[in-house]
Order: structure tokens, then C-alpha cells, then sequence
């Protein structure tokens, strides 16, 4: 406990899931909390989730593929510690059937939206001293997935990005770290919107239906025989974003069951 005391966060993506995750783990290692999403009535749930453990936790609604929106999230800061660019979107869509719009808007948040993230939040966390920055990608940025081209080719990118920033941080010595996190199939609520054009099914037995077939294809696709959980991922993050981890940038944590080990 303590690994992050005295540090101040921001997750997007934080109203659900893997970003829910990250922010209760990170607010109960000590950080100050700064959560952001699409989702206002489930990012007010997280922030009573964070103080009901005791954090200290702002929201803001914020487009995270909107520069403007990024400005007016960081607007008020005066340093930064530790940024965690989690908003993301999955769109499983053959490849024939993917309109642009739906290419581009995979594109415009899980590619642009970690672009105008760490490019506006970059001064803060170089003031801070010792920033970190934790971009979520997927085992999707390390290999092919049928039927998943649009999320493949933004994580792809982020992965690279990630690198490619890295080292920039390294080369100017502005102490901040860069990394990436690859999660493989974890159960959260997008396993309904996958197929769903981004939004899950409208009716409840669709729903539980399509959770019910993911997690059993994820259960046999995944070495491990079942799906990790967002507290997974959250435990990779945490580590990435403390001072533990001060000798590790430009990586990729892939916490994903074993499925890139064959």
C-alpha cells in the first residue's frame, strides 16, 4: 500500500472496466485521482467508488478523440504524475462490411485520443519529475484478429507510438517514462458492444447472450481456460506508474492468459 502516495493520476476511459479498475487500484495505493469519460452516470459511479475507499477523485466529461476537451481536462493542473490513456473502442466488423465511419472512429479514439493525451499532458508530467505514462493497447497490437481490423491497426499504433515516445522522453531526459500494456481477453462490458456497431444490444437476453459467447470463446482461445478480469490489468498498471518500475520505458506488459506465448 502507499506506492502512489503523494501522486496525482488521470485515467480515461474510467467509467467502466479496465479504467475503473486502474483508478480504484491506484487510489488505494495513495494517488489523487483525476477519472474521465463519455459516460457521465458511470463516472460519477466511480468517483463514489474511489472516496468510498477513501481517494481523493475528480471527474470530468471528456471526448478523449477532442483536443479541446483535453485542453479544458488539464486546464486547471499544475503537475501531473502518472497518465493512463484507457478510453478506448472495439468494433468487430469484417473487413468488407466496415463503413469509414466506423474505421475512423476506432481510429479517432484509441489512436488520436493517446495522441492528445500525452502531447498536452507532457509539460505536467516533465514538471513532475519522475511522470509516467501507461498506454492501454491489446493483444490486438501484436497480432492479427479476424473480423477486428480497424481495432488491430489503432492498437498496432499505439504500441508503436508508445515506443517511439519513449525514447524521445529518454533522449530529452525529462524523466518521464512511456509504456504500454497489451490486456488479452478480459471480461468487461465491451464483449457486448463488439459486434453491436459500439453499443451492446438494447435488450437483456441479447446482452447476456453475447457476454455468454465471449466468454466462452475466450475461454478457449486463452491458455490460462478463462478470461482475466480488469483487477489484471489494474495490477500491471499500478506497477507501471510507480516508482518500482523507474528502470522500465518503451516496453510492452502483456497480461493476456498465455495467448501470445504460442
Amino acid at each position: 500500500m502507499g506506492r502512489l502516495s503523494g501522486k496525482r493520476a488521470l485515467v480515461t476511459g474510467a467509467a467502466s472496466g479496465i479504467g475503473r479498475a486502474c483508478a480504484l487500484a491506484m487510489a488505494r495505493e495513495g494517488a489523487e485521482l483525476i477519472v474521465t469519460d463519455v459516460d457521465e452516470a458511470g463516472g460519477c459511479e466511480t468517483l463514489a467508488m474511489i472516496a468510498g475507499v477513501g481517494g481523493r477523485v475528480r471527474f470530468h466529461l471528456h471526448d478523449v478523440a477532442c483536443e479541446e476537451a483535453w485542453k479544458g481536462v488539464l486546464a486547471d493542473l499544475d503537475m501531473l504524475h502518472v497518465l493512463v490513456n484507457n478510453a478506448g473502442q472495439c468494433i468487430a466488423s469484417p473487413l468488407a462490411e466496415t463503413t469509414y465511419e466506423v474505421w475512423r472512429r476506432q481510429l479517432a479514439v484509441n489512436l488520436d485520443g493517446v495522441f492528445f493525451g500525452t502531447k498536452l499532458a507532457m509539460p505536467l508530467l516533465a514538471r513532475s519529475g519522475a511522470g509516467s505514462i501507461v498506454n492501454v493497447s491489446s493483444v490486438a497490437g501484436l497480432k492479427g484478429i479476424a473480423g477486428l481490423s480497424g481495432y488491430c491497426a489503432s492498437k498496432g499504433a499505439v504500441r508503436l507510438f508508445t515506443k517511439a515516445i519513449a525514447l524521445e522522453c529518454a533522449q530529452s531526459r525529462n524523466g518521464v517514462r512511456v509504456n504500454s500494456v497489451h490486456p488479452g481477453a478480459i471480461e468487461t462490458a465491451i464483449w457486448a458492444k463488439m459486434g453491436h456497431g459500439g453499443s451492446p444490444p438494447a435488450d437483456a437476453r441479447r446482452r447476456r447472450e453475447a457476454m455468454d459467447s465471449a466468454r466462452a470463446a475466450s475461454a478457449t482461445a486463452t491458455p490460462l481456460g478463462h478470461a482475466g478480469t480488469p483487477d489484471d490489468i489494474a495490477a500491471g498498471v499500478v506497477f507501471l506508474a510507480c516508482d518500482e518500475s523507474r528502470f522500465v520505458t518503451g516496453t510492452e506488459l502483456v497480461i493476456d492468459g498465455g495467448v501470445m506465448a504460442g
